[in-house]
């Protein structure tokens, strides 16, 4: 019996993680929602709005790096008086059903899945910038799941109010005047994408963003026609441009499937929109996960004491890529190290940055030092 609960619990994990990471791009898993809120919109239940003047609101800081500072095993440290600064947009760790939004519990499992999101995500930014990633509360993944379409709206707007007052803060106190990046994962790239809609573009501060990297999100072709200054990256050193891919195993069939409005599709290899099939020999390197994320969904957020090992050495010509009708697909994982993130069907949504974090951390170097020599 405890065997058969055991599978039962891993399936359904895998379908709520499976639901979070396809719904970005245009399908929404339906499951039964046992373990989400029992409740529907209610502020009672929201933690007090982060002070981003307070250094415990943020994850991340120059002044305390912490996993962020995390660099591949026989690679490069971090940037010495970088003059780029990146902020990065963690994507969902909040897995618990107590409300629609995290309630920001320093001591819990939400904290280490951000932390798996530091190390594995956002370190790949410290070779050219320093990093800043704010707390915030994120919308729970029962949002994706069982969340009625106001609700939906209601946690996402929340979420990203306190996206947009940390980008406030940063730019006021933190930034003086200087570039930035702007890197984010699925829920994250949600948040960053609205920074750039509604912030950002056809402003003054599109002129100082090197680029975006926003990740494993729902960014269409179509979003990035609309946009006033900012448009797709190009080349490997284009600037003022945002970089998006969402990753798939060859042989799956992702959910979405209208070609008309497709993804935007920058291919990490050759950093081209639409990249045609790029080789394994391009590939800069995968970097092996540290630590693990968390799944459980019932029962209380309490922290499981995670712990997060320095980063191995990359995994250099590990994959081809290609974009194929707005997805990148790459080489089948299964039977690897990284075939653990495989939320199903080949869905690599976990891989968007591991898969290819030397490549990330090596272009973001190529961007900034074109922006440096830029016209302003």
């Amino acid at each position: 019996m405890k065997i058969f609960l055991y599978a039962v619990g891993t399936i359904i994990a895998l379908l709520v993680v499976a639901g979070a990471a396809t719904y970005f791009t245009g399908n929404m898993i339906k499951v039964v929602a046992l373990f989400g809120p029992q409740h529907g919109w209610d502020l009672q239940f929201k933690a007090p709005a982060p002070d981003y003047s307070n250094a415990r609101a943020w994850a991340a800081l120059p002044s305390k790096p912490g996993l962020t500072a995390y660099v591949p095993a026989g690679v490069d440290g971090p940037a010495r008086d970088s003059q780029v600064d990146a902020f990065f947009i963690h994507p969902t760790g909040y897995m618990n059903g107590a409300d629609w939004n995290s309630p920001l519990v320093a001591d819990s499992q939400t904290e280490e899945n951000t932390d798996w999101m530091l190390a594995n995500q956002a370190s790949a930014l410290n070779g050219c910038c320093a990093v800043y990633a704010p707390r915030y509360r994120e919308a729970s993944i029962f949002r994706y799941i069982s969340a009625t379409p106001d609700i939906f709206k209601k946690a996402g707007d929340f979420a990203y109010a306190d996206v947009d007052r940390a980008f406030t803060y940063f730019l006021e106190h933190y930034s003086n005047g200087r570039s930035f990046i702007i890197a984010s994962h699925s829920q994250g790239t949600e948040h960053g994408f609205n920074l750039i809609r509604r912030r950002i573009d056809g402003t003054p501060l599109a002129n100082r963003l090197v680029a975006a990297y926003l990740l494993g999100g729902g960014i269409t072709d179509k979003e990035i026609a609309a946009l006033k200054t900012i448009h797709a990256c190009a080349t490997p050193a284009d600037i003022h441009c945002i970089i998006h891919w969402a990753t798939y195993g060859e042989g799956a069939v992702p959910v979405r499937t209208d070609t008309k409005d497709k993804l935007l599709c920058v291919n990490p290899l050759t950093w081209m929109r639409d990249g045609a099939m790029a080789s394994a020999s391009l590939h800069k390197g995968a970097v092996p996960i540290s630590g693990r994320f968390q799944i459980k969904f019932w029962g209380s957020d309490n922290a499981h004491g995670i712990r997060f090992p320095p980063l191995q050495a990359p995994v250099r010509a590990w994959t081809t890529a290609e974009c194929r009708n707005g997805f990148l697909f790459v080489r089948d994982q299964r039977g690897s190290q990284f075939a653990k993130l495989d939320v199903g069907g080949k869905n690599y949504h976990g891989l968007d940055y591991p898969l290819f974090g030397m490549d990330i951390r090596e272009n973001a170097i190529v961007r900034a030092a074109a922006y440096g020599n830029a016209p302003k």
